[in-house]
């Protein structure tokens, strides 16, 4: 089982977990975060507004997938958000134990 771990725009959000909509997840969380990074505080555009801050919004997207289908959704993540510019965002892929959604499950309704 990996984590995979990806920071993109905000804007490419909907489009990356649209791509994502049929694959084979155990599990996925979304969360909004900012970023510094390269881009720094350089204009970046997000909607049809551009705007210059040290910390610019980003969405991550924590997936647990299979170790035979890590290649498969990295590249799909990498098809939809990469735009090319500055600031597209991270991939990370980190070794991670079984998950196990039933002992949580029967943890809470206790």
């Amino acid at each position: 089982m990996k984590q995979i771990l990806a920071i993109v725009k905000p804007y490419l959000a909907e489009k990356v977990l649209e791509s994502l909509r049929r694959a084979p997840l155990e599990a996925l969380n979304i969360r909004e975060v900012k970023g510094y990074g390269r881009q720094k505080s350089y204009l970046d555009q997000y909607g049809d507004t551009e705007y210059s801050l040290a910390f610019l919004p980003k969405v991550e997207i924590t997936l647990w997938v299979d170790d035979a289908r890590v290649e498969e959704i990295v590249s799909k993540l990498i098809d939809v958000a990469r735009t090319g510019r500055i600031g597209d965002g991270k991939i990370m892929v980190l070794p991670s134990e079984e998950i196990s959604m039933a002992s949580i499950a029967a943890s809470t309704q206790e």
